[in-house]
């Protein structure tokens, strides 16, 4: 038995959408795989048909571009019907129509809830970043203790202030981690009346051009269309500060707002 014969039939899913309606895509699915719907009542899935296995490669430019080609299915789902209910790259249900019809019915209710959720939203990244150097003189010129050690260093013979120098770095370096956290808190308060739920991310891709700068805040934020002009004034005005850069992202599908457990 050949392998695509073990593996048997499969439908590659991309999303959920708000629309009960048979449509074909067109080839514009992964390795130009046909993209369809398969509705169920006011609800479909958009997939293409696939051999039930994972998209394995160990090339990754090519699955660079099975990613990029999973990314605007969704695109164009979104274009026609709205905000959809994104799935990650290579969700596979092992069956045909008729069991992807099955599984539409069995979750109907958490499909409508969530199409609900992100109606009229869209996800937005937003990062912001500070220039450590004019923190860390921030800090020295308004904390009277480390004026206090750095100006007892410049009266000493430089031979022996190692000691009180490191000492001095690593109270810096203590006071910029508070000052960081205290900045994320008061970036992250005032963000958070604009959005409809935000996730604070613990690690995060820094682009290279922000590579010098110090990371302070990345923020995951489910956004209503009508607020996004409010949100990229606030943005605007903390980027507008000095020694702040913020770096505003999106619309994206909602991926970081989405979770489905099956029933």
């Amino acid at each position: 038995m050949s392998e695509v014969q073990e593996a048997g039939e499969g439908r590659y899913l991309y999303c959920i959408i708000n629309g009960g309606v048979e449509l074909n895509l067109g080839r514009i699915g992964i390795e130009d795989a046909e993209v369809y719907t398969i509705p169920y009542k006011d609800v479909a899935v958009v997939v293409h048909s696939c051999q039930a296995k994972p998209y394995v490669s160990k090339d990754e430019e090519k699955v660079k571009r099975w990613i990029f080609n999973h990314n605007y299915v969704i695109d164009k789902a979104t274009e026609l019907f709205g905000t959809v209910l994104p799935f990650s790259f290579d969700v596979i249900i092992k069956g045909d129509e008729t069991t992807v019809k099955d599984w539409l019915s069995r979750n109907y209710e958490k499909f409508k809830e969530g199409l609900e959720k992100v109606k009229d939203k869209a996800e937005y990244t937003v990062q912001i970043f500070c220039d450590q150097d004019r923190l860390a003189e921030k800090i020295l010129s308004e904390d009277e203790e480390l004026r206090a050690l750095k100006g007892k260093i410049e009266k000493m013979p430089q031979a022996s202030t190692y000691l009180l120098r490191r000492k001095l770095e690593l109270k810096v370096k203590d006071k910029i981690s508070a000052e960081i956290s205290k900045l994320a808190e008061e970036f992250a308060s005032k963000i958070r009346e604009l959005v409809e739920e935000m996730k604070v991310e613990e690690t995060s891709r820094v682009p290279e051009k922000y590579k010098d700068k110090k990371l302070v805040v990345t923020l995951s934020c489910l956004v209503h269309k009508s607020k996004v002009e409010d949100l990229g004034k606030l943005l605007e005005e903390i980027n507008a500060r000095e020694g702040y850069i913020v770096r505003f992202t999106g619309p994206w599908a909602p991926f970081s707002f989405v979770t489905f457990k099956e029933a």
